[in-house]
């Protein structure tokens, strides 16, 4: 394994969220066409992690070790939750709780994958003929997270796109496109995304009228960036979304999830070498939750990006060929 780290080699490789009853959580992202890919159990700690991908043959990272991956959902279940009435999540949809917005899931066919999930009797936060937007859809698991629904068709219209109307949808091409959490200080958080973590700003959709800004950052890999802007395809993308003005008000803060009401809890990037990564990192004076040599886990860290929500940094496997777990 490499003595030097180089972020070209990084990859957005998960998003934390907390769940009531992993059963039911399981059920719905494996209906949405992710595989369980891998499961941890700690019952001394009494949590157990489900990893859940795109894993079939069409998948970007089929085959692929955990940690060489992007675009997993990491399922967090401590013990006892799903028989406690008085436990719910914190969605971070709701004031004034709100930081993270949603997962994302880019599909083939819009119409048909929506359908499809309504007939499963799952409910919708936004339906894709809801609103004006008619060419995205927001999902609700069962815990009440925000899944949006976009299409991999350039040009889509959705519920209005004639061409969508009677086919058949394939879950097997679904990818788990992005995460989104809001940030206070665009230009700062950017800054942190990019210089720290090494991402590329894939592109930014500048909506004025309605005074916020999507910036759409990753890791370009094999792929590179699409030159049209079309990012549908690719996964483990970030988004930010700022909303104007926040950055000027002194007392404004987004909730990172992990205080109390408590439910996303973290993004993750995987590194071709830990040690070197983490010491890259204290170079440049991050902000740390977690150094390395801190506790009991001496396999990941947590770094503070400028809202604090959690970035936990762990080994690409790929480049250490070995499991981390």
């Amino acid at each position: 394994m490499a003595t030097t780290t180089d972020t070209k080699n990084y990859k957005f490789n998960h998003s934390m969220l907390r769940v009531k009853d992993p059963k039911e959580s399981v059920k719905f992202y494996e209906f949405l066409g992710l595989s369980l890919i891998k499961k941890l159990s700690f019952p001394e700690a009494k949590f157990d992690l489900y990893f859940l991908a795109y894993d079939g043959p069409s998948a970007t990272s089929h085959g692929n070790s955990t940690f060489d991956r992007e675009g997993v959902i990491e399922l967090t279940h401590n013990y006892g939750t799903e028989t406690d009435d008085s436990y719910t999540i914190n969605n971070g949809n709701k004031e004034p709780h709100r930081g993270f917005g949603h997962v994302c899931i880019s599909v083939d066919h819009i119409q048909a994958a929506c359908q499809r999930i309504e007939d499963a009797g799952y409910k919708f936060q936004k339906k894709l003929t809801d609103g004006r937007m008619k060419h995205i859809a927001f999902a609700l698991d069962p815990d009440g997270y925000w899944v949006e629904i976009v299409s991999q068709r350039l040009g889509s219209k959705g519920a209005d796109d004639p061409e969508e109307a009677g086919v058949v949808t394939d879950i097997s091409t679904y990818r788990m496109n992005h995460t989104m959490i809001r940030v206070k200080d665009a230009e700062k958080s950017l800054k942190f995304y990019q210089e720290v973590l090494g991402m590329t700003l894939f592109r930014t959709a500048e909506q004025a009228a309605a005074g916020f800004n999507l910036y759409f950052l990753g890791y370009p890999g094999a792929e590179g960036v699409p030159e049209n802007g079309f990012t549908a395809y690719k996964e483990g993308l970030l988004e930010l979304t700022w909303n104007y003005g926040t950055e000027k008000d002194e007392n404004f803060s987004y909730h990172n999830g992990n205080d109390q009401p408590q439910g996303f809890g973290h993004i993750c990037v995987s590194v071709d070498n830990l040690d070197a990564a983490c010491a890259r990192f204290e170079s440049m004076n991050t902000n740390w939750k977690k150094r390395l040599t801190d506790g009991r886990m001496k396999n990941v860290a947590f770094l503070l990006d400028p809202d604090g929500y959690w970035v936990e940094i762990v080994q690409n496997e790929r480049f250490a060929g070995k499991e981390n777990f």
